[in-house]
Formats: structure tokens, sequence, C-alpha cells
């Protein structure tokens, strides 16, 4: 999808650091446009002085009302339009849902889920206008399965996946792609201050419990390349059948291959069952 001689101009939610910032990094290697954004723009000025003139550094929290509209205005106005999107920003948390208090289940939704469906409303005015571009929703494995601990980080991802299977539908008309993506694990900070602990129940030390560990242990080993998974984002948008959903990684593929043939083994031997509830004159 990207033409050195037609630069695209990439717009990117949570660029200070791993997925957000490789994907900046790998945009301005191709010599396309960068709208980099983050809550604190002074952590993006690295960024900006790889290539000043096609960087822009932006301020946007996801959680405040209003600035993914104005740094959407920021990005037209500099670079005249918006060719890829990617809704990046996020964090992860760990915890039984019975140790996550309400108010920790509704920051993490606000965040991962409400702030990019905000960004998403933001930007479709111009993509339609355009007639093209792609909306990239970063989701996980965790939006196709879930394991102990994850129950409120595998909602928040989920519910992207629900909206963008929709939202790919509904904007086909326009020329605009959808591309969920399923990373594993990659070398990113989701591990480290990308992740929040809830506080530890003893009833769930055994379920719960080797989930804290694996995502404690993970940070930094992980094998995953966040440039690599940038180059593939850029060739799924870049073909013909781009796919609804691209699961990045060993790990991911083989969690959602396995899952995928649960599912249907419980339908199989489930089908008589369920197909059995119908009104006997229907």
């Amino acid at each position: 999808m990207t033409d050195i001689a037609t630069p695209k101009t990439w717009f990117i939610t949570g660029a200070s650091s791993g997925f957000g910032r490789a994907f900046a990094e790998h945009a301005l290697s191709l010599g396309d446009n960068v709208v980099a954004t983050a809550r604190s723009p002074a952590k993006l000025q690295a960024l900006v002085a790889q290539a000043p003139d096609r960087m822009l550094a932006a301020k946007l929290d996801v959680d405040q009302p209003g600035d993914a509209q104005a740094a959407i205005d920021a990005a037209v106005a500099r670079f005249g339009r918006i060719d890829i999107l990617i809704n990046n920003a996020g964090y992860g948390l760990v915890g039984a849902l019975e140790e996550t208090p309400d108010a920790e289940l509704r920051a993490i939704m606000d965040t991962n889920f409400f702030g990019a469906m905000a960004v998403i409303r933001a930007a479709l005015p111009v993509l339609r206008a355009q007639r093209s571009g792609a909306i990239v929703n970063i989701s996980s494995l965790g939006g196709q399965l879930s394991y102990p601990g994850f129950s409120a980080y595998s909602a928040s991802k989920f519910a992207i996946e629900g909206a963008s299977e929709a939202l790919a539908q509904e904007v086909a008309p326009f020329g605009i792609k959808v591309l969920i993506v399923e990373p594993g694990q990659f070398r990113t900070d989701l591990a480290g201050a990308g992740m929040r602990h809830m506080p530890i129940l003893d009833a769930y030390q055994d379920t719960v419990g080797p989930t804290r560990a694996f995502a404690h242990d993970m940070h930094r080993t992980q094998p995953g390349d966040p440039r690599k998974a940038a180059a593939a984002i850029v060739k799924a948008l870049e073909a013909e059948q781009t796919p609804l959903r691209l699961q990045l990684g060993v790990d991911a593929i083989e969690a959602v291959r396995n899952h995928a043939q649960a599912l249907l083994a419980d339908l199989a031997a489930w089908e008589a069952v369920g197909a059995a509830t119908a009104h006997d004159d229907a």
C-alpha cells in the first residue's frame, strides 16, 4: 500500500514506545509521513528528529474527550490526508475477574476500546471523503481467546474485534480497509510499564498465579520483533485481498488455530441440541 513516489500518511496512537514507535520508524523508512501521537508529545521528539519534514508529533490521550478530533485535524492540516490509521494505544491488566474492581474494568475499556472508537469516528469523515485508507486496530491473540487472569484485558480486545468486524462491512463501499492485528508475544513494554496487576486473592493462586508469573517473566524476552510486525501489516494492507484478521507470531497462530478447532468440535458435538430449539410449527 506504500509507494515512495506518493508518500502515505500514517496516524499512529501510542507511538512513544513499543509497537507504536516501531510502526512509526518503519513508516519513515519507507519514505512515508507520520503523525505520531502520545499523551506526552515530548516523548516523541527522538522520532521527530529522524525526519522533521515528514513527522508530526501530536498530543492524544485517548481517554480525553476532544483529543482525537484535535489530533486528526492537526494531521490533515499538516499532510492533507490520512492513509493508514493505527489504533495502538492501550495497556494490559492481570487479575481474576473477582480481583478486578469496577473502576479498573471501566478504565481498561475506556482506554483500549472507547479510546480507539473515538479515534476511528474522528478519522472516518476524512477517510470517506478520500474514498480510500486503512484502519488497523491492534488487538491481541487475547482478542480471540482468553486465559485465567486476562478477563478484563480480553474483554477490551474482544470488544475491538466485534466493532471492527462490523466496521469493515460498513466502510468497504468507501474504499476503506479494516485490519484486526492479533499479536502474540512481542518485545514491547506491554509486560512492563504497560501491564497493571490487580490485588491478589489467595483463592485464585492456582489459576491466575501462573498467568501473573508468565506476564512478569516474559518482559524483554518475547520472541516477536515489532519492526517485523510493521512490515507484515504493510504486506497485508498491500494485498489485493487484505485479511480481516492477521495473527502475528507462531504463538498467536497456534493459539488461534487450536481455539478455532475446539470451537468447531463443540459446535459439532452440540449441533443437534442447539438445532432442536425451534417451535414445532417452524
